[in-house]
This record gives structure tokens, sequence and C-alpha cells, in this order.
């Protein structure tokens, strides 16, 4: 009797297949929105005739004034808002440091005064940034 028993016993185990299912579906949900999320600083750019940057180049370090003179950086997707100048050129030295090759560029809203561009730059310049390239808006040729 007691061998019959042990046979129709339930078995105590978890099938965990569909909890990975809907773990990997979860993944690539958050890796397809990931980059929808991203937040930025909405800055109105002036208009220009330009160069865009070649597709070869690394991801350059943004900084960004904005039309109340507010100062961001973007660094490997991240935005930080920047109380002051310094903590922005910290920020953007420590950046350089693990990769010196790294290009840095500058956009400003086209409603900011020039001269917070300009003491943006000389800060940059003198946080040890060789080279500094402006971000322009494309010129509508259309309208």
């Amino acid at each position: 009797m007691r061998t019959s028993r042990g046979k129709n016993r339930p078995v105590a185990e978890i099938n965990v297949v569909p909890y990975i299912d809907v773990m990997m579906v979860l993944l690539v949900i958050f890796i397809a929105t990931a980059p929808v999320v991203m937040q930025g600083v909405t800055v109105d750019l002036p208009q220009a005739e330009s160069e865009a940057m070649s597709e070869d180049v690394k991801t350059p370090i943004v900084c960004t004034v904005d039309k109340d003179g507010y100062y961001y950086t973007e660094i490997k997707g991240e935005t930080l808002k920047h109380v002051n100048l310094s903590r922005l050129t910290d920020a953007v030295s420590v950046a350089l440091k693990n990769d010196p090759k790294t290009p840095v560029v500058v956009q400003g809203d086209k409603n900011t005064a020039y001269n917070n561009i300009i003491i943006l730059m000389n800060a940059l310049k003198q946080a040890g940034v060789e080279s500094v390239g402006l971000v322009t808006q494309p010129v509508d040729t259309k309208g």
C-alpha cells in the first residue's frame, strides 16, 4: 500500500519558465522605452547653415544655456542642471579625464544673452577643453 501512495502524490515543484518569459518581455519593454523617456533641456536653437557631425564621432558632451541663463550638461545621456559654472566645469573635467577624446559642444537658446554663451565657452576653455563646437538648428528652406 505504501508504494501506491508514493506514486500518486502531487509534485511540489514550481514551473519557472512562464516567469522567465514574462521577465524577458519586461526587459524588452524597458530597453525599447528607455530612449523615449530620456529627459533633456528644451532650447530654441538659432538657425544657421552648417555641416552635421560625422556619425563615427563619439557622443559629445553637450553643455547648454537656456533662455533664462541656466546651465546644463548632458554626459552619456544624463542631463544635469548646474547651480554655477564651477560645478559644470568640474563635471566636464571628470568626464574628459575618463575619456579625453570625447567632443564637447555648446548649445544656447537663441533668446539667451550672447554673454552667457561666451562665459560658458570661456569656463570650458579654462577647465581644459581644447575644442568646443557650437550646435545650431538647420536652416528651414521650405518656408
